[in-house]
């Protein structure tokens, strides 16, 4: 069988997700009795993050000291002690020499006395032993308290957590987890549904920009690439994660050797691709070798505000990635001014395949793809919502409803990523991240 899903999908580094761990917002059945739900997915450890757990880990290091302290007492103690029973042979000594003395109190009794003094002095160091004796007595009877106390405080959580072993109630979130995260890697292709958010990653830069990770960059490569402003700049700003990049702990700058024109640039499989100031040439550039790799005129596209989004800002040519691949949204003379959406060989930045819609350019706030179909915002400013989607995997379009929270009142760049399954934008000099829900159909390995 196929199973149909709602699956919300939160960028998943760090700082950002949800705390709570993985959440069913809403659970129900379609009338075809599917199962429909939305699921937030957590950090990773979200167990290091739990109340109980630090409670649990500063118990245990309290234990630990605790321990290490009566080891320490233990091993003083074997010490003292002995250390008494030499004493005491010293005083069994001197016992006798008590007696000899009775016996004979009138003989030697200057011989005596002295070496009754040389016994005497010989006890001396017993005083302290025996005062820290005292010391360690008191010592255990704290250490007890201590224990007593922290009996009654594990119980307490004990109950709190209920019935389970906490390392097996770990163990049983982190298998949870690998399922669900094997589960969403099975998902195919879906249908964008509503957009939530967002989420202010960073307030920083000029009102237009654009920021952005790779989508086919491996899990442990979370490097940031920040472009300021629309025109007259060619600096990339480099970070290697996103808490450097909130931080401003730059790791790496680039010099362009050309500027760029608007924000809607791009990063995919470790080259920027960017349209060249006051022209319709699309840019390759690696990050790694440091210089460009192809450079290629995108054919009849306008360019430098002939057909840009309805905030200007020189955003004619719109480069963008998804699961499919590179993709430019632009528009022509040809197409009366309207969208023209061009698959790109990332290599060679040739047109493999292009659709011609009917939405005009100048009308669109901001267009981003998912899976093959761009969908198009009318507007850049308050109220703004995506209002029309174009498939060209069925050559066919409509119109939308999907309101999103524009939240600091101008979009200059919103574009979606693959990997992250979220929605970077720039809204106003502010670097923040949207939560799209996708219509998802999961196959299972029954499926016939």
């Amino acid at each position: 069988q196929s199973h149909t899903f709602y699956v919300s999908h939160w960028f998943p580094q760090t700082q950002i997700s949800p705390k709570e761990g993985w959440q069913v917002y809403s659970s129900a059945q379609d009338p075809d009795g599917r199962c429909i739900c939305t699921v937030v997915a957590p950090e990773q450890n979200l167990c290091s993050r739990d109340a109980k757990s630090r409670q649990l880990r500063q118990l245990l290091e309290k234990v630990q000291n605790m321990s290490q302290s009566i080891e320490v007492l233990n091993l003083r103690t074997q010490r003292d002690f002995q250390y008494v029973l030499k004493m005491e042979t010293q005083m069994k000594g001197l016992k006798a020499k008590f007696r000899q003395i009775e016996d004979d109190r009138k003989t030697l009794m200057t011989k005596h006395f002295q070496e009754l003094k040389e016994k005497m002095d010989e006890l001396l160091p017993l005083i302290p032993v025996l005062e820290q004796y005292k010391t360690d007595a008191k010592l255990i009877t704290q250490f007890k308290e201590e224990i007593r106390n922290l009996s009654a405080v594990l119980t307490g959580i004990q109950e709190e957590i209920g019935a389970y072993d906490y390392e097996e109630l770990h163990q049983r979130v982190l298998s949870l987890e690998t399922r669900l995260r094997d589960c969403m890697k099975k998902l195919t292709c879906g249908k964008l549904m509503k957009i939530t958010g967002p989420v202010t990653v960073k307030t920083s830069g000029t009102r237009f920009g654009a920021w952005m990770t790779d989508p086919l960059a491996s899990e442990k490569n979370n490097r940031v690439w920040y472009m300021d402003s629309y025109t007259n700049n060619k600096i990339v700003r480099e970070y290697k994660s996103i808490a450097d990049f909130v931080s401003g702990a730059e790791s790496r700058t680039y010099n362009l050797p050309f500027k760029w024109a608007g924000t809607n640039h791009v990063v995919y499989n470790g080259s920027l691709y960017f349209n060249k100031y006051q022209s319709n040439i699309i840019i390759k550039y690696s990050f790694d070798m440091g210089r460009v790799l192809a450079q290629r005129s995108l054919e009849y596209a306008g360019f430098h505000n002939v057909y840009p989004y309805t905030w200007g800002g020189f955003s004619d040519i719109d480069l963008m990635a998804d699961e499919i691949g590179l993709w430019a949204v632009y528009a022509t003379n040809q197409n009366a001014g309207n969208i023209v959406i061009s698959q790109l060989n990332q290599d060679t930045l040739e047109v493999m395949k292009s659709w011609s819609t009917g939405y005009p350019k100048r009308s669109a706030g901001e267009s981003f793809m998912i899976c093959g179909t761009l969908y198009v915002t009318n507007s850049h400013l308050t109220g703004a919502k995506v209002y029309y989607s174009y498939s060209t995997k069925t050559s066919t379009y409509e119109y939308t409803d999907i309101p999103f929270h524009n939240q600091y009142f101008h979009i200059s760049m919103l574009d979606y990523n693959a990997r992250d399954r979220a929605l970077y934008a720039w809204n106003n000099g502010h670097q923040v991240l949207f939560n799209v829900t996708l219509f998802h159909i999961i196959k299972t390995e029954d499926d016939t």
